[in-house]
């Protein structure tokens, strides 16, 4: 199985995301995360996105950011988006809407109606960083829990 957790510039969300669910899967299951724009393309995750993770004793420090690319939806099982923006670029990238049933936004595993997107925190501070994470961790749960 493999999983691609998406977010706009793949330095934040997606690579807490990644890391996240990464760290409750068996390794045999590929954990990887993308962005729907190519400006952070070499990049590692926001310093403090790193910060959050370590402090739950998850390293992300060696992540790269990439943009996701047409072959993801081919290759990937299941791909979360952290919002609806991202939802839709990805859904774009799929003209023949074959791949549509694989892509969803990451929080619709925890059946809020009211909070379907994960805040981007990029401009916010480490408290903003903590929610994301601690929304990301429950979200993460889930899935780790219906696959295994």
């Amino acid at each position: 199985m493999k999983i691609l957790m998406v977010c706009l510039g793949n330095i934040c969300r997606s690579p807490l995301a990644e890391g996240l669910l990464r760290a409750k899967l068996p390794s045999y299951i590929t954990v990887d995360s993308a962005g729907i724009i190519a400006m952070h393309q070499g990049e590692h995750p926001d310093p403090r996105s790193i910060k959050i993770a370590a402090m739950h004793g998850i390293d992300i420090s060696k992540q790269c950011s990439r943009p996701i690319q047409s072959s993801d939806l081919e290759e990937f099982d299941r791909i979360y988006c952290m919002d609806f923006k991202n939802l839709k670029a990805v859904k774009a990238m799929d003209k023949d809407a074959s791949q549509h049933h694989k892509i969803s936004l990451i929080l619709e595993v925890l059946n809020d109606k009211d909070k379907l997107e994960v805040p981007d925190p990029y401009w916010g501070n480490l408290e903003d960083f903590e929610k994301v994470y601690q929304l990301l961790d429950k979200a993460c749960n889930l899935i780790a829990n219906e696959i295994l």
